[in-house]
């Protein structure tokens, strides 16, 4: 067998971003035996969700995990922030689906696109049940995320996101598509 430490990328106690879960902490990483074959695996926790996840250390990159965004990555993010919403003109079960597709892509500028565009500004009109629980679970993420690259509380976070978000005075705009 190929020798394995080579394959690792992150270290025990270093936050990353598991796309489909948002931030957790690697906790270990451990060699386990899984149906006959050595396999060394990254056991990152989600404290929220009081979960644990075991990646196999050579499927890092097709999981998509990744470490959390730098300093320019999340300038790039807030930029998109202030920037107009951008709604298409579909049905909302399609936007939801695609909104639902970028929160879980790991992907901190689309997650920062779901935030702008799903963002209420108090004079608009209500958010639907489903609208709100999507805008929650994106802040939620972007927040984590920011608070870990910045080395601040969760709760700064959502107010240096909600701050960038009240740099755009426009309502939503919207676009064909």
């Amino acid at each position: 067998m190929a020798n394995t430490t080579n394959n690792k990328k992150y270290k025990i106690n270093e936050y990353v971003v598991y796309p489909s879960h948002g931030v957790g902490k690697i906790t270990d990483i451990l060699e386990q035996e899984i149906a006959g074959m050595k396999l060394e695996l990254y056991v990152i926790y989600f404290e929220e969700d009081k979960m644990t996840l075991r990646v196999p250390t050579n499927k890092v990159e097709s999981t998509r995990m990744r470490a959390i965004s730098d300093t320019n990555l999340i300038d790039e993010a807030f930029t998109i922030l202030k920037s107009n919403a951008k709604i298409k003109k579909t049905m909302w079960s399609r936007r939801a689906q695609e909104y639902e597709t970028k929160i879980n892509s790991g992907d901190i500028i689309a997650l920062s696109e779901v935030v702008r565009d799903l963002h209420r500004n108090p004079s608009q009109s209500e958010q639907s049940y489903s609208e709100r629980q999507l805008y929650e679970s994106a802040l939620d993420r972007l927040a984590k995320e920011v608070s870990r690259a910045r080395g601040i509380k969760e709760i700064e976070a959502v107010t240096n996101i909600e701050s960038q978000l009240a740099k755009n005075s426009r309502n939503a705009v919207a676009t064909s598509n």
